[in-house]
C-alpha cells in the first residue's frame, strides 16, 4: 500500500472515512497538485499531465491511488490511472466515436446495437477515469446528471419496443449515483415486461470497493434477476477489500462477470493474464471478455498486436480450466459489434472428417456423421 496517500489525507486504512465510498468520492484526486503529494513527478512529468488535463479530466479515488507504486511510472495501476502525454497524440484511425455509439443511438442515451438489447448510458461520472476508456469523449463531464426528461424519453423507448430483453446500465459508472437515483432507473425497467435482465456495468468493486455496501444489495435483490459486469485488468487489483466487495455481490446471489481489456505492458502477457483469471475464478468472478483496445482517440499507446490477445488464449487454452479463459474479442469499428478472435484449432474439414490441432499441438481427428 502507498502510504504516502493515507498521511496526505490523514486516514488510516481502518478509519471510517476510508470506509466510507462517499468520502472517497468526494476526496478523488483530480489535480496535478494533489497527484504530486502521493506519487513522485518530476516538473516535466507534472507538465505533461497538465497538457493532457486540457483535453481530459483526471479523478482516481485516494483508495485506488493507495495501490499504485508511487515510484515506479510503469506501475500497471498507475499507467491505468494517471494521465499521459501520449493521450495528446491523435492518429488519423483513433476516433471520436469509434463504435458509432451516437449512430446507434434511436434517442438520448440509449444505444440499441443489438436485436435484444441495449445500452442504457445513465451518467458520465466515474470514480476513476481510466485512461484507455472508449467513452473518453463524454465520460468525465462532472456536472452532467441525466435529466428527468431524457431518463423517460428512455425508459419509454425501451418498454415500446418489444424485443428487447436484456438493459445493460452503465455510462460512466452507475455506481456513482446513490442507491435511491439508482433505484429509480431499476425499478422502472423491472416493471416492464418484456425486460428480462438488468445488468449493471461498473468498475467500482476495482476502483471503489466500499461502494458494494449492504444497503446496495439489498436494494439490488429486490430486482433480480440483476446481472454485474466490472473490469479488473490485473492481478494486483484484486485486494482484500475487493475481493470483499465481491464476495458481498455473488453471496446477494448476483451473477459478477469480468470483461478486462488488453493493455500493453500492463497485462499482455500469459503468466500476468493466468494469475488474473485464477484469481477471478477463485472469488466467483466469471471471466467473460477479454477486449482488445478499441481505437479512441489517445490510446494508442495502449494498444497491442491482435497476434498478443490471440496468442495469450491459445496458451491459456488447455492449461487452465474452460472457464477461466475468456473469449478474446474486437468491438468492431464503424458500430460492427463484437467479434471473436480466437485461435484456430481446425486444420481442415470435409465431409468425412475434422481435422484437429490441440493446445498441445497434437494432431487428432475425428469422423463426421456418415450420410444415409
Amino acid at each position: 500500500m502507498n502510504d504516502r496517500v493515507f498521511s496526505g489525507f490523514g486516514v488510516t486504512p481502518e478509519s471510517s472515512e476510508w470506509l466510507d465510498w462517499k468520502w472517497q468520492y468526494r476526496h478523488r484526486i483530480t489535480g496535478v497538485g494533489e497527484l504530486a503529494e502521493v506519487i513522485s513527478l518530476s516538473e516535466g512529468e507534472k507538465e505533461e499531465i497538465s497538457r493532457c488535463l486540457s483535453g481530459f479530466r483526471m479523478a482516481v479515488t485516494p483508495y485506488y491511488a493507495s495501490l499504485m507504486d508511487p515510484a515506479d511510472p510503469t506501475c500497471p495501476l498507475r499507467m491505468q490511472a494517471v494521465p499521459s502525454v501520449e493521450e495528446t497524440r491523435v492518429f488519423p484511425w483513433e476516433k471520436e466515436d469509434p463504435l458509432k455509439e451516437e449512430k446507434y443511438s434511436p434517442t438520448p442515451h440509449v444505444v440499441h446495437r443489438y436485436p435484444d438489447r441495449v445500452l442504457f448510458l445513465v451518467t458520465r461520472q466515474c470514480a476513476t477515469y481510466c485512461r484507455h476508456c472508449a467513452r473518453k469523449r463524454n465520460v468525465g463531464e462532472e456536472d452532467f446528471v441525466i435529466s428527468e426528461g431524457e431518463k423517460e424519453k428512455a425508459i419509454a423507448y425501451i418498454a415500446g419496443t418489444r424485443s428487447i430483453r436484456d438493459v445493460l446500465i452503465s455510462g460512466g459508472d452507475p455506481l456513482t449515483m446513490d442507491d435511491g437515483g439508482l433505484e429509480d432507473i431499476v425499478s422502472r425497467l423491472r416493471a416492464i415486461s418484456h425486460v428480462e435482465i438488468i445488468r449493471l456495468g461498473t468498475r467500482a468493486p476495482v476502483t471503489l470497493p466500499m461502494r458494494v455496501t449492504p444497503a446496495l444489495l439489498v436494494m439490488l435483490k429486490k430486482y433480480q434477476p440483476i446481472w454485474i459486469n466490472t473490469q479488473f485488468n490485473h492481478p494486483r487489483e484484486l485486494t482484500p477489500q475487493s475481493l470483499k466487495a465481491c464476495a458481498d455481490i455473488v453471496d446477494a446471489g448476483i451473477p459478477l462477470g469480468n470483461q478486462s481489456v488488453l493493455l500493453k505492458n500492463i497485462n499482455d502477457d500469459t503468466e500476468t493474464m493466468k494469475e488474473l483469471l485464477l484469481k477471478l475464478v477463485k472469488a466467483r468472478i466469471r471471466p467473460y471478455y477479454l477486449y482488445q483496445c478499441d481505437l479512441c482517440e489517445g490510446i494508442e499507446h495502449f494498444r497491442t498486436k491482435v497476434e498478443t490477445g490471440v496468442e495469450i488464449i491459445r496458451s491459456l487454452t488447455g492449461n487452465i480450466s474452460g472457464f477461466a479463459v475468456p473469449e478474446f474479442v474486437i468491438d468492431a469499428p464503424e458500430g460492427g459489434g463484437k467479434i471473436p478472435i480466437n485461435p484456430e484449432y481446425i486444420v481442415s474439414i470435409d465431409g468425412e472428417k475434422v481435422v484437429m490441432r490441440n493446445y498441445e499441438g497434437g494432431i487428432y481427428t475425428y469422423p463426421q456423421p456418415r450420410e444415409k
